[in-house]
């Protein structure tokens, strides 16, 4: 289970503040596939981090009883310097898992080939997505964060990738930030339509759906 209590953030603007989410209360459990919905611009990208741990509220509490992967095809973490495998092997070590079963995961998801030798800072910005998101899926998380990642690469590894997370991954849970609505009615279980600095949790997948078509 996630929780979130009245979870606000808000960035310094010049001589001011901009307020991107306010007081939002939510929960998700293992079960949950929930479909973020907003425009850009909205706090979906914002509340997704939040939930991962990349950034800190301003105030409120997040409290997390399942283990929740950091947003998938985040690449802030790399060291530039450090090579495709070096970055695999910081991950298993730090995750404690065998660096050889990532190694060959990676190798096998990213199809990248010799680049993964070569320093991440000489990788395009998709070839650092691909790597970014088979790291994510090396290591098994109860809820997995995805924002739009999945629209990555050609339709062969978008494939890929929609397999590894919605089938073979069935059984764990999800947050998933898309414009893609086909994907949302396929995948998603419940909604949380953001925006106006608040955030409001449905079940209604398809209502939700339309209330974001129409604004």
């Amino acid at each position: 289970m996630i929780v979130c209590e009245n979870l606000s953030k808000s960035y310094r603007v010049g001589h001011g503040r901009k307020h991107v989410l306010c007081d939002v209360n939510l929960q998700i459990s293992k079960s949950d596939k929930i479909a973020f919905l907003g425009r850009n611009g909205a706090g979906k990208s914002t509340l997704i981090r939040l939930l991962g741990g990349v950034e800190m509220p301003t105030s409120g509490i997040i409290r997390r009883s399942m283990s929740v992967s950091w947003p998938l095809g985040f690449n802030g973490g790399f060291q530039g310097s450090l090579t495709g495998y070096d970055n695999a092997r910081f991950i298993a070590r730090i995750y404690n898992k065998p660096y050889q079963y990532v190694r060959e995961f990676v190798e096998e998801f990213t199809e990248l080939g010799r680049q993964l030798a070569m320093p991440v800072k000489t990788y395009s910005s998709g070839m650092r997505a691909r790597l970014a998101f088979a790291l994510s899926l090396a290591i098994e998380f109860d809820c997995y964060l995805i924002d739009e990642i999945i629209l990555v690469g050609d339709a062969q590894f978008r494939a890929k990738c929609q397999y590894e997370l919605f089938d073979k991954r069935g059984d764990r849970g999800f947050v998933l930030a898309s414009h893609d609505m086909g994907i949302i009615r396929e995948f998603c279980n419940r909604a949380v339509i953001v925006g106006g600095q608040n955030a409001i949790v449905t079940d209604d997948v398809e209502g939700a759906v339309a209330h974001y078509e129409r604004s």
